[in-house]
């Protein structure tokens, strides 16, 4: 059975008790001489419990953990104090002795019933010696054991219990089975439905959780808890997306559950969506610096270079105008061994701040105005950020035929360890390609996959490139390859049906494909925009546009609208071509699909 790390920090004070207890009892004493009319505080350290504790520990050390347990689960018992009990349960979980473990946990709910740590101990044991169906009913009773304005998040953190469990359909019934009374009505229905929810999303179970989830928000439409669990399971369960609407409908201030729900359209490209979102947030609190950074880098995705850096500026000047955060001490109290990546405020508004910078970058050098990009590159002075810095000047030289300059640039940059050798012939493949030196970039990513044999994202790149150079079979075996090794890569079983189509082969064969990358991310843009395209090679000309016209929506990307625009064409709608090849062609007029759709069709804008 598994060791459970119980409170380590206990553990190691635990393993000087007798001298940490004299010396409490030395220092109460002092204290009370001290203090002459403060009243005396007998300790419970008398003699005998001394002894056990004095016992137990010096057997422990000398490896008997047997005898120490019984010898601190004696003194527990008959203290009725929960420190020993932890004592006991402690060294038993050390030892691996599950079942003794268990007693003593037993013993300390026992004695102690109201305690809330006993019943947590409690059911991780039981879920960890494989008897999880006996957890029900301590579950509950921990459930009644929390006080009204705690039993809400206590009740959707249950599901956390079961994390470790291979069954997840089991592990979802005995959370239903536990919750079941409280769902039926009560104060408690709504956290007890959405818990039930998070447990069936896990089997996964979408009609359930997405029942419970919809009754939850019809009982109370203010709530966040079933809109938040539905942004979190948006991109595997579409359909939650009412939950989402219909509690902004109910609650448009909902700034948190507001950019859930843009994370999760963003997550499955559906960047024109994200940006309403994110524009509303924006208009009803202007004072927030993140929703106008994320703002801005959502523009420069759509290719609104204008747009981000407006956004962006603002969020600068927002930042400069939010009070100085400052360098906190933990509230944990933890020192230098703590492992904790979370940035401090400080720390965060510097990061987002160097982020601005090289997104406004961006934005300029899509405006080809390089003058100013490298001017906000110039204001960039963190380290780790120094190869995403160099590779946007080797963009912006290799876009003015400076190639050369641009690759020794990236080569240059410092190598601590092997990762950084990786990431640096990605950025120059990329550069390459950026200027569509299609054979340069295949031989660079060549290379790294010599390097780095089997490495996932090296591959599917090469296979792109391979694309680029019209080596079709090889871009095949690279794309079989990467799904091999990661079966659910959705690029690749995407990218695969997409060539199939393209060529106008094993149009049956591409569908699949690019179904089961639909099947692996439902809503993706590109990948219903693939489904499209297959759609309308293979005669489906109806199915085609309404497929191509949702993905154009989610995202008006310049390839979307040259499919769409053709679809339309062929079917006699091409007033509505024009408009939306001119609307794609004033975003990315360099657009190789779009130029090659317009040049195959002799269409003149």
């Amino acid at each position: 059975m598994p060791v459970f790390p119980i409170r380590s920090s206990l553990t190691r004070l635990l393993g000087a008790l007798t001298a940490s207890l004299l010396c409490a009892t030395l220092a109460t004493s002092a204290q009370t001489e001290r203090a002459g009319t403060a009243p005396v505080v007998n300790s419970r350290l008398d003699a005998q419990l001394f002894y056990q504790l004095l016992i137990g520990e010096i057997e422990l050390r000398e490896g008997d953990a047997g005898t120490a347990y019984q010898v601190m689960l004696d003194a527990a018992r008959r203290t009725k104090d929960e420190q020993l009990f932890r004592r006991a349960t402690d060294i038993a979980l050390q030892a691996r002795a599950g079942d003794q473990a268990l007693a003593a946990v037993m013993a300390w709910r026992s004695a102690v019933p109201s305690s809330a740590e006993a019943h947590r101990y409690l059911i991780q044991l039981l879920i960890a010696l494989n008897r999880p169906a006996e957890a029900v009913e301590p579950m509950r009773a921990l459930v009644e054991l929390t006080p009204s304005g705690e039993r809400g998040a206590l009740i959707q953190s249950l599901p956390a219990f079961f994390s470790r469990q291979n069954d997840k359909a089991q592990a979802a019934a005995l959370i239903e089975k536990t919750l079941q009374p409280f769902a039926d009505g009560g104060a408690d229905r709504v956290p007890a439905r959405v818990a039930m929810a998070r447990a069936w999303l896990g089997v996964p179970d979408a009609a359930k959780a997405r029942a419970l989830l919809e009754r939850a928000h019809a009982d109370a439409p203010t709530d966040e808890s079933p809109a938040l669990l539905a942004a979190v399971a948006l991109g595997s369960v579409p359909e939650l997306e009412g939950v989402i609407l219909g509690h902004l409908r109910a609650k448009p201030d909902s700034h948190g559950v507001r950019l859930a729900y843009v994370r999760a359209l963003t997550s499955v490209q559906r960047f024109v969506d994200a940006v309403t979102q994110l524009q509303e947030v924006t208009r009803r609190a202007p004072e927030l610096p993140p929703p106008w950074l994320t703002l801005g880098a959502l523009q420069l995705e759509l290719r609104q270079p204008a747009d981000a850096t407006a956004s962006l500026q603002t969020y600068l000047e927002r930042l400069d105008a939010a009070p100085a955060p400052t360098l906190a001490t933990p509230a944990h109290g933890g020192g230098a061994d703590d492992d904790d990546d979370t940035p401090s405020p400080a720390a965060g508004a510097e990061q987002g701040r160097t982020q601005a910078w090289l997104l406004l970058a961006q934005a300029a050098e899509q405006r080809r105005d390089f003058k100013a990009a490298e001017t906000w590159l110039a204001k960039v002075d963190n380290p780790q950020r120094l190869l995403e810095v160099q590779t946007r000047r080797a963009s912006l030289l290799a876009r003015q035929g400076k190639l050369r300059e641009a690759r020794e640039l990236i080569r240059r940059v410092p190598e601590r360890e092997q990762s950084d050798v990786r990431a640096k012939l990605l950025a120059e493949a990329q550069v390459l390609r950026d200027v569509k030196q299609w054979k340069d970039a295949g031989a660079v990513l060549a290379q790294a996959n010599q390097r780095f044999p089997d490495d996932v994202e090296l591959l599917y790149e090469q296979s792109m490139m391979a694309e680029k150079l019209n080596r079709m079979d090889e871009m095949e075996r690279l794309l079989r390859k990467v799904i091999q090794l990661k079966p659910d890569h959705h690029h690749a079983y995407n990218a695969l049906g997409y060539s199939l189509a393209e060529r106008n082969q094993r149009l049956p064969e591409a569908k699949s494909l690019i179904q089961k990358a639909l099947e692996l991310s439902p809503g993706e843009p590109f990948i219903t925009d693939s489904l499209g395209w297959v759609e309308y090679r293979m005669g489906n000309k109806a199915e085609a546009l309404r497929l191509l016209k949702t993905a154009y929506q989610a995202r008006p990307d310049p390839e979307i609208a040259a499919h769409l625009g053709e679809v339309l064409w062929v079917m006699g709608q091409q007033d509505e071509a024009r408009r939306v090849w001119r609307e794609a062609r004033s975003r990315d007029s360099a657009n190789d699909v779009l130029r090659e759709t317009l040049a195959r069709l002799r269409v003149d804008l």
